[in-house]
């Protein structure tokens, strides 16, 4: 919890630092967009590296720590290095980003059982609600009192105080290869299977042990099965595409918000507190989701609904802008949008649990959150300069994203094969 609040800290805390210091949207729209677009070079890598490790936990403990060294090196150089120097080490840090998102989802496996896994997703999933109500609650409240700087620090200190935690999660359970497991799962299987030893995929290759050119070789075909493993999945190809082009319109949403809040009462936390009323509003509905047992739609429906639901409530949240006011109008969106980010989270979430082989689950998830990240980081880029043009036109620009979003949905919904394919098959690795 401590680090997915750091985490939903840094980015409304970086834009307001951005703007309290140069007065114009653009510098911290362009420090998130650095922070975020990294990931699609970092999420597949990383998760390789946490399916091949036999104590995950301190992989993303260490993570942690690169992270939170980037933040800090981000605030120490405002106003004293040129943008682009400090863009270019946010892109550094934002290269262990996903293992802040994913990497800690994949690790759900190892400390619940099976039975057990479906309720500890809803639970995680409000996790994530509660760590975005918190977060920009609590930047909102220190910027108040002191300065979106602070707020930095708060988000590191954070990020540091989950390093311990992470350490200790347990080692990888050993899963012995099944009797009938053709070559190619063979090669697939992570070498986490056994605490630092020798993966099973090295045995089956022949290669040497501990030889470079062999463990690049294994790498780059755990790479590739973790992306084939999305591409071939109907389910997961087409939840991984929605989730991407929505989550390039949330990144409006985002950098917008401040912006609303500020146009609306003249204080830009009210734009921090606008973003706490959404994630308020996701952790509700995923909470009223997780009691109704007797309704439980598919997670595929629901992510296809979820995103028209915050279609509408950009495209009222552009209408507020358009017209100033008043604000109330501007908390009923937020509000709107919380209660769309909520299910659709939980709903993709519980896709990629349903569709993950497991020995590329790591992998899955993280090359996952990669992909949604960098796509909100090309949304945050676009959103700071058409803010700063016009506030509204920035958040029906995210209310057209949403509706694009649905109508990837239904294209790749259209019949092609199977619309599943089951998650042990040798084509999703």
């Amino acid at each position: 919890m401590a680090a997915r609040t750091g985490d939903e800290m840094s980015g409304p805390a970086l834009l307001l630092a951005g703007l309290a210091l140069s007065g114009s949207p653009v510098p911290g729209s362009w420090l998130l967009a650095g922070l975020t677009a990294s990931a699609a070079v970092g999420g597949p890598l990383l998760g390789a590296l946490l399916d091949r490790a036999g104590r995950p936990g301190r992989m993303v403990g260490w993570c942690l720590l690169g992270y939170t060294a980037g933040l800090l090196a981000v605030l120490l150089g405002l106003g004293r290095l040129p943008d682009a120097a400090l863009v270019a080490v946010a892109a550094l840090a934002g290269l262990l980003g996903p293992a802040l998102t994913g990497g800690w989802t994949s690790q759900l496996p190892l400390v619940v059982p099976p039975d057990r896994l479906a309720r500890a997703n809803a639970l995680d999933a409000i996790s994530y609600n509660v760590a975005g109500l918190v977060g920009p609650a609590a930047v909102a409240a220190v910027a108040a009192a002191t300065s979106g700087q602070t707020a930095v620090l708060v988000s590191a200190a954070l990020l540091l105080a989950a390093v311990p935690p992470a350490w200790t999660l347990p080692p990888r359970r050993p899963t012995p290869a099944p009797g009938n497991a053709t070559a190619s799962d063979a090669t697939a299987t992570d070498g986490a299977a056994s605490d630092g030893a020798a993966t099973d995929d090295t045995t089956t290759t022949g290669a040497a042990a501990g030889g470079t050119a062999a463990g690049g070789a294994a790498l780059r075909r755990e790479l590739a099965a973790g992306f084939g493993a999305i591409a071939r999945n109907a389910s997961l190809r087409r939840a991984t595409a929605t989730s991407m082009v929505s989550f390039c319109g949330v990144a409006v949403l985002v950098v917008g918000t401040p912006l609303l809040g500020a146009e609306l009462t003249g204080e830009a936390s009210y734009g921090a507190l606008l973003l706490a009323v959404t994630a308020a509003a996701a952790l509700a509905a995923n909470t009223a989701a997780a009691r109704l047992r007797r309704w439980e739609p598919r997670p595929d429906t629901v992510l296809a609904g979820s995103t028209l639901l915050l279609g509408a409530a950009m495209a009222l949240a552009a209408g507020v802008a358009h017209t100033g006011g008043p604000f109330a109008l501007a908390v009923l969106a937020a509000a709107l949008a919380g209660a769309a980010e909520g299910p659709q989270l939980t709903a993709l979430l519980a896709v990629r649990h349903r569709e993950a082989p497991p020995r590329l689950r790591g992998q899955i998830f993280t090359t996952g959150a990669s992909l949604k990240i960098t796509s909100y980081a090309g949304g945050a880029a676009l959103a700071g300069p058409l803010a700063a043009y016009d506030l509204g036109a920035a958040l029906l620009a995210g209310a057209m994203l949403q509706a694009l979003a649905a109508g990837v949905y239904r294209l790749l919904s259209r019949p092609s094969g199977r619309l599943r394919e089951p998650s042990g098959t040798s084509a999703a690795g």
